[in-house]
């Protein structure tokens, strides 16, 4: 057992490792000791404390001995701070260390807690603190306007749906201008009567700039997009990666095909003729990814910023990276006649495009040409730039004779083909929406894939016959309630998808064939998409249903997404490359990576889809009282939802537009079926619908329906206020049988 001179001295000179168990490891005690010591902090903590409190005042610029504590996020040592909700002081708002015990409750972001303080003057923080208990759960957080007033001021909410306003009282305000985007969080219990309060926590600017449409939803979404200045510092000390320990691909020409607009190059490929007198007509692929795993070692502070962030989030005006620019836009990127350190898997295809061996090097390459998907696409259709046509047969041509091989192996797979464009919002130097398009799907684009795809399964059929851990890409099958909704899609459209079968993508591939070129292409193709599970990252092998894959690890993106560099890193481990392989942190902390990255990916999704919205709904509100033709392609009980077929946008048509009749909602058919009249409206329908209302702040778009299917939408009087009537479902049914009935044969059924 150490003196209590020892044991002070060790939690003076480690101020971040002070709990009992890092005390306890620091000293080698272990079994029954841990009482003693236990026994030894306790009167240490309280002798301290006896000290502390025999100042009987309270300074108005210090926090009392037990304050109120909301929890911020983990530093990037795994610190956890806190801010304090008790601070009256002018100066600068002190800095609080939590320091947690081994039987304290789980503490995460948001979280309020009572708690013990200690002030420790001349320590990188202001005060110590230990959990007394956790207060009730986390605080509501808001964010919106900020609208002054003479007694504090009001939020006004950007959440689209959400129109509660709350009250922000005098001195809450933290500096907060009238008209500025603000987050807040619940101020107190919630009143039964009133609006409810909240204090301003940040301020995030003018709402009204074009570019603080992506800010909005960083913030609102909790995306980090500051890098802290030690992460900075460790990247910038980086230097190219040299030839020691790799094999020397520079004289291969490998090239890169990306978006003309990419930030970022992590990935080259090259395609040549297999010589080999047992593979006639086959190639050989090289798919050449950058080595981040050189630069981005476990465990340092690159690799903690990383794995926080989960991934990179892309905006049509700005990226928020996972890696610090020194990396991503520089000695992770693969530019053009630049030596640069790659992973390369070198892949044998025969002619049918079936694959008959791999091998994982580490090495060195030179891109002989970094490329635009249309650039190379241009040069396969006959029409190269000067550039490309020096590239055309010795690197274009083998690639797309190798796709061609790759496609055939694809067709007898058959992964699920769903045919959903994806919108381009095309952005001024001011940030302002100048036009929004449908990305155009070319040959360049199916090639890059398909060899990414390959190299994946390789990285993944490596790692599990080497028997090394790694995060797989999981995507499983539909559950049966998503299928049964489908198939009551399928059948309302007059299609067919058979039941009482295991199902395949196969079966899903001639579902959409049917409606393809049909009125009801688009709605199946999202029905679809809806019934489809969330992919994810887990350490076990669940296989990837919609590729029709058994083994499949991302390995191909590792600048981007952390589970690549994961899986990067079991590739060194596997191959003995070096120490920069999977570490035992790595290892045993697998499955809660898997779950950490899951979550930051959704959240990215969510955080790109809202922006999209509020760019949408800004380029729309213009067009307020424009007739425009659309599908219906969402049906609630509080009304329906229509893509608008010039954007692809999605408008709310609220259910009291409808008319004055009560509209009968049913989830399962997903309908809303009017009481009086009997119309059924249902997904898939063509509509001509008049914009209502556009709000770029919340994203919303509202309109109302003027034609279905060619026919006009009644207007009836508005009905009166108070809760309508509940008519009935039976006797609009029996209408709405009757009307099927009629229109039955204009149904022709595809088999």
């Amino acid at each position: 057992m150490p003196s209590r001179e020892e044991i002070l001295q060790w939690i003076s000179d480690n101020p971040t490792q002070t709990a009992k168990r890092d005390i306890a490891r620091a000293f080698g005690i272990k079994g029954a000791a841990r009482i003693d010591l236990k026994r030894v902090l306790r009167e240490l903590e309280d002798e301290g404390h006896l000290q502390k409190k025999r100042k009987t005042y309270r300074d108005p610029d210090r926090l009392p001995p037990v304050s109120v504590l909301s929890v911020l996020p983990p530093d990037t040592d795994g610190d956890l701070w806190a801010r304090p909700l008790e601070w009256h002081g002018d100066g600068e708002e002190p800095k609080v260390l939590i320091l947690p015990r081994e039987s304290d409750a789980a503490m995460g972001a948001g979280d309020r807690i009572l708690a013990k303080l200690t002030a420790t003057p001349g320590e990188d923080q202001d005060y110590t603190a230990r959990l007394i208990r956790k207060i009730g759960t986390n605080p509501l957080r808001i964010l919106g306007i900020f609208k002054k007033s003479s007694e504090g001021g009001r939020i006004v909410p950007i959440d689209k749906g959400v129109d509660k306003q709350w009250i922000v009282p005098e001195g809450a305000e933290h500096g907060a201008r009238d008209g500025e985007l603000v987050e807040a969080e619940q101020a107190g219990p919630k009143g039964r009567m009133g609006l409810p309060k909240a204090r301003v926590m940040s301020r995030l600017g003018d709402p009204t700039a074009p570019r603080a449409v992506s800010l909005i939803a960083i913030h609102q979404h909790g995306i980090p997009d500051h890098f802290p200045d030690q992460v900075l510092a460790e990247a910038d000390a980086k230097k190219p990666a040299g030839l020691k320990g790799r094999t020397d691909l520079r004289e291969l020409p490998l090239i890169t095909i990306d978006p003309s607009d990419a930030r970022d190059h992590d990935d080259a490929v090259l395609a040549q003729p297999d010589d080999a007198p047992d593979n006639e007509g086959g190639h050989i692929l090289w798919v050449a990814i950058a080595d981040v795993a050189h630069y981005v070692t476990p465990g340092s502070e690159l690799d903690r910023e990383a794995r926080k962030r989960g991934n990179s989030s892309y905006f049509p005006d700005r990226v928020v990276p996972m890696l610090p620019d020194r990396l991503s836009g520089d000695l992770c990127s693969l530019h053009e006649g630049v030596p640069r350190a790659v992973i390369v898997a070198r892949i044998r295809i025969d002619a049918t495009g079936e694959k008959i061996g791999h091998r994982f090097e580490r090495a060195l390459m030179r891109s002989a040409a970094s490329m635009s998907y249309e650039e190379a696409q241009s040069a396969i259709d006959g029409d190269p730039t000067d550039r490309a046509a020096t590239m055309l047969d010795p690197v274009l041509r083998p690639l797309w004779a190798a796709y061609g091989a790759l496609k055939q192996a694809r067709e007898r797979r058959q992964p699920l083909e769903l045919d959903l464009p994806e919108r381009r919002i095309e952005l001024n130097e001011m940030g302002q929406v100048t036009s929004i398009s449908f990305k155009e799907r070319l040959d360049a684009h199916r090639l890059i894939e398909e060899f990414m795809v390959l190299a994946n399964v390789c990285a993944a059929e490596t790692l599990i016959a080497k028997r090394q851990p790694l995060l797989f890409r999981v995507h499983e099958e539909p559950n049966p309630d998503k299928l049964d909704a489908l198939r009551e899609v399928v059948k309302g459209s007059g299609l067919t998808l058979a039941k009482g079968q295991v199902l395949k993508t196969a079966h899903l591939n001639r579902l959409l064939e049917q409606a393809q070129g049909t009125e009801q292409d688009e709605l199946i193709n999202l029905a679809t998409l809806r019934s489809m599970t969330q992919a994810y990252y887990n350490a076990e092998n669940f296989g990837h249903f919609g590729l029709a894959l058994r083994d499949y690890a991302h390995f191909t993106s590792p600048i981007r997404r952390y589970s690549d560099l994961i899986v990067h890193r079991g590739l060194i481990s596997a191959h003995g490359w070096g120490k920069d392989g999977l570490s035992d942190t790595d290892l045993e902390r697998l499955d809660e990576t898997a779950k950490q990255i899951s979550d930051t990916e959704r959240r990215s999704m969510l955080a790109e889809r809202d922006t999209t919205d509020r760019y949408l709904a800004a380029f729309m509100s213009d067009r307020i009282g424009a007739e425009l033709p659309g599908r219906i392609s969402g049906i609630a009980r509080f009304g329906v939802f229509v893509k608008l077929d010039e954007t692809g946008a999605d408008a709310l048509v609220p259910i009291r537009s409808l008319g004055a009749e009560f509209f009968h909602y049913d989830a399962e058919d997903q309908t809303l079926m009017g009481s009086d009249s009997g119309r059924v409206i249902a997904l898939g329908q063509r509509v001509t619908a008049r914009l209502v209302e556009a709000a770029p702040i919340s994203g919303g778009l509202i309109a109302e329906l003027v034609e279905i299917d060619g026919a006009t939408m009644p207007r009836g009087p508005s009905r009166r206020p108070g809760k309508p009537p509940r008519r009935k479902a039976g006797v609009a049914k029996k209408k709405a049988a009757v009307k099927a009935k009629k229109e039955k044969r204009k149904v022709t059924r595809k088999r």
